[in-house]
């Protein structure tokens, strides 16, 4: 670690125990703020790197599990010699700044965003927000999590709805676990019930958050032929809700739903199309009145649907994590161009783009291709496709099973330049959380599938990548480090990280939402 992001890092320090400071009502307390388990000086001295790069880490370390009421401590021997070690640094640091200017601010040599802007602050409760967590019975969420095994119908989901839906960890830092993509319904109840601008008082709410765990459910029902016993407990939810006083206060122009799947698997169809095992939640009348959260919203049918971010890999408790981490993407040694992670997909239209996709990166001596398959593999492993990802410039972002894929998310987070081929993979999707101007972030390149199908009209990814200057790669990818904060989910463990995360950006905008339906703006 650089001598200046030690002195940073102690300067972030000194500002979380002036702000823990003016909430201390014992004097005698607040010096020993900067120094207690939970401060940034004191996780910086744990460890010198808070987030190491993983692929280099993670195997020499036993995971922890966590828990809500008591906070996991790694490191307990030693802590008298400890404390003496950071009173002696920090009365360093602060004669440092006396005596030495600084070089770190917008413009230092890393060209780091600044860190003043508003996805590093710490959290307040915007426009007076105050949020009230429906208590449902537990058949709808918490219940559901005792058959996880027939959670999906592919795959064993008790390891992954472990921690609160963050999945097994992966390293000691308690920032990184194996999170399964469907899983943000969770996680996001998870932050909610923790989060500092929750009231237990609805009278006080104006905004009301029903935790329905619909994604686990309807994957636990994809094969179910009976449609009655595919909706059922989407019916029941509704009939609860209407029941509800506060639902019937504004028939639900408040309430809003996160649902860990696409919209596609809450539409089931009435036209005589194929059956792919959606149930009916969305389509239900009262439904329509609320917000809904979802990680691919319908593009033409989802008036009332907004785009939520997947679920990655990385969940930080605090900001100094999320900084660190920036710092070692922006830092980070591409030796690609491109790189490709993904494997062939049936269906004539899909299959075309992937297939081409494929074939090109394969052709490449400046493509990095890793093909996933059934069963283990790389793809499965989180910093196997974390290194890839981080030692390409551009990141191919295919449309997968339906438009959007986790892969986006997890580029952002390697600060790798998105590459789309469908506007409805990011574009139409994200609106909170993606800049409007697509191409201050990301690449958009137009593979007609019917051209290729004739043989006709393949562009060259490459030499379309390659026409790029290197000032607009850094400015795309100085964009992308700007936005990782704003896609992340924190740690649900952590109430006020000091930087708006996914969670954050999604009550902001839900808030403002409510009020334009209720004609409150």
């Amino acid at each position: 670690m650089h001598l200046m992001e030690i002195k940073h890092l102690l300067l972030e320090s000194f500002k979380y125990y002036l702000a823990r400071q003016k909430a201390s009502k014992s004097p005698s307390s607040s010096l020993v703020l900067i120094f207690s388990a939970a401060s940034p000086v004191s996780m910086l001295f744990r460890k010198l790197s808070l987030v190491p790069i993983p692929w280099r880490d993670h195997h020499a370390h036993k995971a922890n599990n966590f828990s809500k009421t008591k906070e996991t401590q790694y490191y307990h021997t030693h802590a008298t010699f400890r404390y003496v070690l950071l009173i002696f640094l920090s009365s360093w640091f602060l004669t440092a700044c006396f005596f030495f200017s600084s070089t770190y601010s917008r413009n230092d040599h890393l060209h780091f965003p600044n860190t003043a802007t508003k996805e590093l602050l710490p959290i307040t409760c915007p426009s007076n927000l105050s949020i009230f967590v429906y208590q449902l019975p537990p058949e709808f969420n918490l219940g559901l999590l005792r058959d996880c095994t027939h959670l999906n119908v592919y795959t064993n989901m008790c390891p992954h709805v472990a921690n609160h839906g963050l999945g097994q960890p992966l390293s000691a830092t308690g920032a990184w676990f194996a999170t399964h993509q469907f899983l943000a319904e969770m996680i996001f109840h998870a932050r909610v019930e923790n989060h500092p601008c929750r009231t237990w008082d609805p009278a006080l709410a104006n905004l009301f958050y029903v935790p329905f765990y619909g994604g686990l459910h309807a994957s636990s029902k994809f094969r179910e032929a009976n449609h009655t016993a595919r909706d059922e407990l989407a019916v029941r939810l509704v009939e609860y809700l209407q029941t509800q006083p506060w639902w019937q206060k504004h028939q639900g122009k408040d309430h809003f739903l996160a649902l860990g799947r696409t919209a596609w698997d809450f539409m089931r169809t009435t036209n005589g199309g194929p059956d792919f095992g959606a149930n009916c939640l969305l389509n239900l009348p009262p439904v329509k009145n609320m917000s809904v959260l979802t990680v691919e919203r319908h593009p033409w049918q989802g008036l009332n649907q907004y785009g939520l971010p997947y679920p990655s890999y990385f969940h930080p408790s605090n900001v100094v994590q999320m900084r660190t981490w920036q710092r070692k993407m922006i830092r980070s040694e591409r030796t690609h161009l491109f790189s490709f992670i993904g494997r062939p997909r049936k269906g004539v239209e899909k299959a075309a783009v992937r297939d081409e996709l494929i074939r090109q990166c394969n052709e490449s001596t400046r493509c990095n291709l890793l093909i996933c398959g059934s069963g283990g593999g790389k793809c499965h492993e989180p910093f196997e496709v974390l290194k890839v990802l981080s030692q390409s410039h551009f990141c191919l972002q295919a449309p997968g099973d339906s438009f959007t894929r986790r892969s986006t998310f997890d580029s952002v987070l390697a600060g790798c330049i998105p590459v789309f081929f469908s506007p409805h993979t990011a574009y139409t999707q994200y609106g909170w959380y993606l800049p409007v101007n697509g191409s201050a972030y990301s690449v958009y390149i137009d593979l007609d599938g019917s051209e290729m199908e004739k043989g006709k009209g393949k562009k060259s990814i490459e030499e379309e990548l390659s026409k790029i200057s290197s000032d607009r790669v850094g400015r795309m990818r100085r964009k992308i480090i700007e936005m990782m904060p704003r896609i992340t989910y924190a740690h649900p463990n952590s109430s006020d990280v000091g930087f708006a995360d996914a969670v954050d950006v999604a009550l902001e905008a839900l808030l403002k939402n409510a009020r334009s339906k209720l004609g409150l703006v």
